[in-house]
């Protein structure tokens, strides 16, 4: 059985999650600045890596009350943008 989270943990989490919901909204926003370096397939990859970080942290089902309305929206337009 998986070890139990502490408080702390889950904080920590929810703002490194939080930090890849940023970094999908910079890539895909052709408005900014971060990832301007990266080709189209390039743009799609990183938005993969993190994704696939916050699909596994949201699955998580010890959250509490966390807001997962930015994840779960940003998990939505990631996958449009990947195809």
């Amino acid at each position: 059985m998986a070890e139990e989270r502490s408080d702390e943990l889950k904080a920590k989490n929810y703002a490194a999650m939080l930090g890849s919901v940023n970094v999908i909204g910079s890539v895909i926003d052709d408005d900014t600045e971060f990832g301007n370096d990266l080709d189209t397939e390039g743009k799609k990859a990183r938005v993969a890596r993190s994704l696939g970080y916050i699909e596994h942290m949201v699955a998580l089902d010890d959250w509490g009350s966390e807001d997962m309305t930015a994840v779960n929206a940003q998990i939505k337009a990631a996958k449009t943008f990947i195809g």
